[in-house]
């Protein structure tokens, strides 16, 4: 069975299950995301995108989910297009058809093309050459495709290099933060994660560079042990909100946790000098947040539009602000809260799955509060102030 074939039939069974009654109705009685990847064994990291198991809109029909348009007003990004900053993308496995999704998804909001003839869009495997390149995975491919749509709607004028590993393992990933950089990725972004141990540790060196920004998702868990490579201190860790349109509202739009947005106390990195929430004796995720629930994808595989979820959409939109600010490689943890005001704080929710945050015993850990909080950290962007 091809790519496409397989992706549909995909995507059909997890309709026919839904109309089944399997999954337990969402609120909305929509049918219940479920996770791009599959579960990551020993070794192994997972991509961090969920999405609806239903058809897809057709590629007639136009997006479903925010799109480019709204998260520039959301965020109050600058009318200027910025400098091309290189931002790399880690990523497992090939996305066969990733420059004409990401070619449809530009066209559609208005921005540059991004292609490979223009020199803007490059793809190429671990060790850093256009071929060969490695087997397809709709999960990661899906996962690729949301990354690159993230960071185009974030930056239009950056240019993106996408890294490829031979796996998800904790080795050929860290290959690929290595290789990116080398490329010339001023800032990387990482949308996949593993729970944090001596294993995935181990290669912690591989995502701190000189002169580079390093930002990685916080998971799609909620409140529960630290993911990796988040929890590094030289990694800025993103996690998610679910956005709103409020047009009582002077910023005309209103965000809360998103209840996937995965925190964290670490068990094993110290507590950086910078960071000074006192519940959490040790490095604490996440630093930042963004819209993590129903991003729009152009996903000609599946047939059309696909709305996405996950911390792997908040990642690359704040790596690709921070390459818009113009100070990629200087932006770091630190920086972040020293600017601590420049962001919007997010006061309301929480990411305990277990309900009302009775998990964590409402504390911050897993509860939206005034300043700072774990699922959302000091905030979301409030243009490019805070970078």
């Amino acid at each position: 069975m091809g790519n496409r074939r397989m992706i549909r039939a995909l995507l059909a069974a997890g309709a026919a299950v839904a109309a089944a009654g399997a999954f337990a109705p969402a609120v909305s009685a929509a049918p219940v995301a479920r996770a791009a990847c599959p579960d990551a064994g020993p070794g192994l990291l997972r991509c961090l995108t969920t999405y609806s198991p239903g058809a897809p809109r057709t590629l007639a029909d136009g997006p479903v989910g925010w799109g480019a348009d709204d998260l520039a007003s959301a965020y109050r990004l600058p009318a200027e297009a910025g400098p091309d900053t290189v931002v790399g993308i880690s990523i497992a496995y090939d996305a066969p058809n990733l420059e004409a999704d990401l070619a449809g998804y530009r066209a559609q909001y208005g921005l540059p093309p991004c292609t490979t003839e223009n020199g803007c869009f490059r793809k190429v495997n671990q060790q850093g050459a256009t071929a060969p390149l490695p087997s397809a995975s709709f999960g990661w491919a899906l996962e690729s495709t949301l990354d690159v749509s993230m960071v185009s709607a974030a930056c239009p004028s950056c240019r993106i290099l996408v890294v490829e590993g031979n796996s998800p393992g904790f080795a050929d990933l860290a290959e690929t933060e290595d290789t990116a950089v080398r490329l010339g990725a001023k800032v990387v972004s990482n949308s996949y994660g593993a729970r944090e141990g001596g294993a995935p540790l181990a290669f912690g060196s591989h995502y701190q560079h000189p002169g580079v920004t390093t930002v990685a998702s916080s998971g799609d868990a909620g409140f529960t042990a630290a993911s990796y490579p988040a929890v590094l201190a030289s990694t800025i860790a993103v996690g998610g909100t679910s956005l709103a349109r409020d047009p009582d509202s002077p910023r005309g739009w209103a965000e809360s946790v998103w209840q996937g947005s995965g925190s964290g106390c670490s068990a094993y990195i110290a507590k950086p000098k910078w960071q000074q929430d006192t519940h959490c004796g040790k490095r604490t995720v996440a630093d930042i947040s963004a819209a993590a629930e129903d991003l729009a994808v152009h996903y000609a595989d599946a047939g059309g539009w696909l709305p996405v979820s996950g911390t792997s959409a908040s990642a690359p939109f704040v790596a690709g602000l921070i390459a818009r600010s113009g100070q990629a490689g200087a932006t770091q943890p630190a920086g972040l809260y020293a600017k601590a005001s420049s962001f919007t704080d997010v006061t309301t929710g929480n990411n305990d799955r277990a309900g009302a945050g009775k998990k964590c015993g409402g504390d911050y850990l897993c509860v939206a509060a005034p300043g700072y909080d774990a699922p959302t950290g000091l905030g979301v962007p409030n243009g490019l102030t805070g970078f």
